[in-house]
């Protein structure tokens, strides 16, 4: 008998993935644990493997399509049985959607009737496009989110430009930092670091541990103790409540192709430098290639960014919600400073503390980072 296999809800609320590669097809023989497809949701790209042997009977949508939680995405059977996923006589539908769940009639007059999830129901309206008027490609007839901006190229334009899609990770990075930016009220504080110690004490741990210790972790390590000392910097605001987090859990975004992700270290206490720096460069390397789960991209407590990596200064973070602050460290270079009265050069590294003002007054904003610029400069561990 086939089996049918729905779109799991899988993690952090998930309401619909993209299809971004089938590695199998209708009529292909499959075992059980064999990967067959990989969707994007909001943060991460996820490979399914089947749960059945068999042979694939239906795929519940093209590549760059979109499936919602519940969805039907691939059917598994025998290699004679035929699984029919609509009542005789009808149409195939693709992911045996009713009305209630989106499915709509088109216009009066119009015949047929219109395919779409709701998600490509929302873009063709904000584009003013009548999905009466298009030919769906995806299965049974459903119109993709292709169909949909293909009809929107092909709108006059009253000026000269390219009309691009934002990828899925895009769109959430853009509504996360929307979300961050409107709700929470920012005060960012500067100050340079003398970073003469530090990079005595990234030397002297990679000829220690003879593998190289990436600046996050020493930075990491710097913070960790002020997270205990300052438990404001290590909460999060809900509603009239502080919940100060007992477990200091960072985060460190990463600069991948697709855009920026955090990755997360959790009970980073526990953690050497030399552990800490193995954590976050594998953790990075997952990111970058898009492998890394929902539970190693979100949760974090305190967030570090170091845009010195990518040659940034002085900068603005914006802190992600449902923390309070985010520290951001810039490139590191040779300045002139005052010393004991006498002019020297000095390795100076810029850092940017953003704090949620709701939760911290600027007093304890400037306690913090004065007591983060003292760790940074003469703690080597």
């Amino acid at each position: 008998m086939p089996k049918e296999f729905r779109l799991p809800d899988i993690g952090e609320g998930l309401t619909d993935a993209e299809i971004v590669a089938w590695h199998i097809g209708v009529g292909d023989t499959v075992v059980a644990d064999q990967p067959l497809v990989d969707v994007e949701t909001a943060k991460a790209v996820v490979e399914i493997t089947s749960p059945f042997s068999g042979t694939v009977l239906f795929l519940g949508g093209a590549q760059g399509s979109t499936v919602e939680v519940g969805e039907i995405l691939f059917v598994i059977g025998g290699p004679d049985e035929v699984w029919e996923p609509a009542p005789s006589g009808e149409a195939p539908r693709p992911h045996r959607l009713e009305p209630s769940d989106g499915l709509t009639a088109s216009p009066a007059g119009a015949t047929a009737q219109v395919r779409a999830v709701p998600v490509v129901r929302k873009l063709a309206r904000e584009h003013g496009i009548d999905l009466a008027t298009i030919d769906g490609s995806g299965p049974g007839g459903a119109i993709t989110r292709d169909d949909v901006q293909g009809a929107i190229s092909r709108q006059p334009s009253a000026g000269a430009g390219e009309r691009v899609t934002m990828s899925r990770l895009r769109r959430t990075i853009a509504e996360n930092m929307t979300r961050s930016w409107q709700q929470i009220p920012h005060v960012t504080v500067q100050a340079e670091v003398d970073a003469t110690q530090l990079l005595g004490a990234r030397r002297s741990l990679t000829a220690d541990s003879g593998t190289p210790i990436v600046f996050e972790a020493l930075i990491g390590r710097a913070v960790l103790p002020l997270l205990t000392e300052f438990p404001e910097f290590n909460a999060t605001l809900d509603g009239a409540d502080l919940i100060l987090r007992h477990s200091r859990d960072l985060g460190f975004a990463v600069d991948t192709d697709d855009g920026l992700l955090v990755i997360v270290v959790p009970d980073t206490d526990d953690l050497d430098a030399v552990e800490l720096s193995r954590r976050i460069v594998e953790l990075a390397s997952r990111a970058k290639a898009r492998k890394a789960t929902t539970e190693e991209l979100s949760g974090q407590t305190f967030t570090i960014s170091n845009i010195g990596a990518l040659g940034g200064g002085h900068g603005t973070p914006i802190i992600p919600f449902g923390t309070t602050a985010i520290l951001s460290c810039g490139m590191v270079q040779d300045q002139a400073i005052v010393r004991d009265g006498e002019i020297l050069s000095a390795p100076i590294m810029p850092i940017d503390l953003s704090y949620d003002h709701r939760v911290i007054d600027g007093g304890l904003g400037q306690r913090f980072l004065a007591a983060l610029v003292s760790n940074l400069e003469y703690r080597t561990r």
